[in-house]
């Protein structure tokens, strides 16, 4: 069994392997249900790529939550990820849609200085984001509007308009992933309370000695999330950061233990994770406006 990695390069590159005509050598807009059959395998591409999954498969359970929105599912990958699934020798037909573009055509324009900001880029597969009918149809009209442009010779105006139906299509993705935030708000206080139960664990034990401060890659580790999805589950559930929330429960703890007497400030930083006591004492007047030291004054 073939366990390689398949990196595809280039957006004609692609198209060769599903046998689609290149429109465009930055970008394609492709039917996959017009592609010929393929075998499973886990690559990476160079450039940016969306997938329209149609799935119709009954109704989606998230802990004891239905949901039915299961008329398409969206799966949006940054250059670098590995997607896909080991060969095991079947031969199957895609379906749906896919759009992928590379990041020499967004290069000096708005979108180019913004697609950072489209943090789903870096979801997990596990991660992706389930469409109702309606909001499926929205996507694939946005589709639609790309693929009509790249019929159209390129001319000085087609970087312009396949950009800005781009940025449209990733804007309405960025509003169905907060809707789906919403719709899953028993699951996401299911992952704040495991995450404020994780942070109690971390500070309980030795921990920090030994690992330093908790890190928001290593809480959505634990907590089995992507980093980014987590930070944007967190921010929409509580208005702030993931890092934000390990610094205030970093000081409610700090506040406790700066109580101690016999425990000098340094000892407490170095208890909770720091490096340098003057790194904890920072942010702790940063946080509560005054030092550990008069904190501890002002108190008793």
């Amino acid at each position: 069994m073939d366990k390689e990695i398949q990196n595809i390069k280039t957006i004609f590159e692609y198209n060769d392997i599903l046998g689609i005509e290149t429109l465009h050598p930055l970008v394609s807009v492709i039917d996959l249900s017009k592609a010929k059959p393929m075998r499973h395998v886990r690559r990476t591409f160079d450039f940016y790529a969306l997938f329209l999954k149609e799935v119709k498969c009954g109704n989606l359970i998230y802990g004891r939550q239905y949901y039915d929105y299961q008329e398409g599912t969206i799966v949006c990958l940054a250059p670098g990820q590995v997607s896909g699934v080991e060969d095991n020798g079947e031969v199957f037909q895609p379906k749906g849609w896919a759009l992928v573009f590379h990041p020499d055509l967004i290069r000096g324009t708005a979108l180019g200085r913004n697609i950072k900001s489209y943090s789903f880029f870096s979801y997990e597969v596990n991660e992706a984001l389930h469409l109702s009918e309606r909001e499926r149809e929205t996507v694939i009209d946005c589709l639609s509007k790309i693929r009509e442009e790249l019929q159209y010779p390129v001319d000085r105006h087609s970087k312009r308009l396949i950009t800005i139906n781009i940025e449209m299509l990733l804007n309405y993705c960025l509003r169905f992933y907060e809707r789906q935030f919403i719709t899953r708000t028993n699951v996401n206080r299911d992952v704040l309370v495991r995450f404020e139960r994780l942070l109690d664990n971390y500070f309980s034990g030795d921990n920090p000695l030994r690992e330093g401060l908790p890190s928001v890659k290593y809480c959505a580790g634990e907590l089995c999330l992507s980093p980014n999805y987590f930070g944007d589950l967190v921010k929409k559930e509580t208005g702030k950061t993931a890092q934000e929330y390990i610094q205030y429960k970093l000081i409610d703890i700090a506040k406790e233990r700066v109580f101690d007497p016999d425990k000098t400030i340094s000892q407490v930083a170095y208890e909770l994770g720091f490096q340098y006591p003057q790194h904890f004492t920072r942010l702790f007047k940063k946080m509560v406006g005054c030092t550990p030291n008069e904190y501890r004054m002002h108190t008793n």
